[in-house]
C-alpha cells in the first residue's frame, strides 16, 4: 500500500467547476455549495467591505471563492466566504498570504458540537496565518456575530446581536456593519 502526496496548491486549480477547497494536513477539503441565506449573508458583508475599500484605499474586498494560500504546518490555503486583505493587489491567481479580516458563514448544518471544534482549530490557523479577526456568523442563533480576535480563538472578543453595529478593529479602523443587513 502507498503513501498518497500531500495536495499542492497545483491541486487546487485543477479541482474539476472550479469547486470551493483548502487544502487541510495534506488533503484537499471540498466544501459543498451554500445556501441561499448564508451566501446572501456573505455577500451583504462582502458590498460593505468594498464600500470600505473604496472610501479608504487601504486594501481589497474579497468575495466567497477566493483562495489564499499561507504556509502553515497543516494548512496550505483559506476561502472565507468574505474578507480584506491588505497587500499586493490580487491577480489573476490565489491570493499570497493570509486576509486580515476573514468571515464565516455557518450553513444550516454547521451548529454541532463536532463542527464546533473544527471552527476552532480553523481560526486558530487564521491567527497562525496573520489574521487579525475571524467572525463566526451564525444566522440560526441569538449571538449572530462572535467576533474573535487574533490570538485568541477559544472565545470571542465580541458578540453581536441583532440591532448591534459590528465592527472588525484592529484589522478595519473605522468600519461599521447593521447586523440587521444580513436578514434584509
Amino acid at each position: 500500500m502507498g503513501t498518497r502526496a500531500p495536495a499542492t496548491v497545483e491541486d487546487l486549480y485543477a479541482i474539476p467547476d472550479h469547486q470551493k477547497a483548502e487544502i487541510v494536513n495534506g488533503e484537499l477539503v471540498l466544501m459543498s455549495p451554500t445556501g441561499g441565506r448564508p451566501g446572501r449573508a456573505a455577500g451583504e458583508i462582502y458590498v460593505s467591505l468594498r464600500q470600505y475599500e473604496r472610501r479608504t484605499k487601504s486594501g481589497y474586498a474579497i468575495p466567497d471563492n477566493v483562495g489564499f494560500i499561507v504556509n502553515l504546518p497543516n494548512r496550505k490555503s483559506f476561502s472565507p466566504d468574505a474578507a480584506f486583505f491588505v497587500g499586493e493587489a490580487p491577480g489573476m491567481r490565489f491570493i499570497e498570504g493570509a486576509p486580515v479580516f476573514a468571515v464565516e458563514v455557518r450553513s444550516e448544518g454547521d451548529r454541532e458540537p463536532r463542527a464546533e471544534s473544527a471552527r476552532a482549530a480553523k481560526r486558530a490557523d487564521y491567527f497562525a496565518a496573520g489574521t487579525l479577526i475571524v467572525w463566526d456568523v451564525d444566522l440560526l442563533g441569538e449571538e449572530v456575530i462572535k467576533a474573535f480576535h487574533a490570538p485568541n480563538s477559544a472565545g470571542p472578543g465580541y458578540v453581536f446581536r441583532r440591532g448591534d453595529s459590528a465592527t472588525a478593529e484592529p484589522a478595519l479602523p473605522g468600519w461599521v456593519f447593521p447586523v440587521d443587513a444580513l436578514f434584509a
